[in-house]
């Protein structure tokens, strides 16, 4: 896996791992007490998006880091090339 390769497998891994840990523990203004004038009523209370981002980080970091020893041990590259 070149840098390039690695750099684009981490930025995928990146956003789907925040999309899947988005929607984990978040709870309603509805749910809370009152809402905010302006905003929807199921909008988020507290969306803790920095500590998602943490998170996402984390699980791109590891889907990575699998992807290249996978791609070691397989030597995806050649079955692509044709080698």
């Amino acid at each position: 896996m070149t840098l390039t390769g690695a750099i684009v497998f981490f930025v995928i891994f990146w956003w789907l791992s925040f999309f899947i840990v988005l929607p984990i523990g978040v709870r309603g203004q509805f749910e809370d007490g009152p809402v905010q004038e302006g905003t929807e009523e199921g909008a988020p209370a507290n969306p803790m998006i920095k500590k998602k981002a943490l998170w996402a980080t984390y699980g791109a970091v590891a889907l990575t880091s699998v992807s290249f020893v996978l791609s070691r041990v397989f030597d995806l590259q050649s079955l692509v090339v044709g080698g």
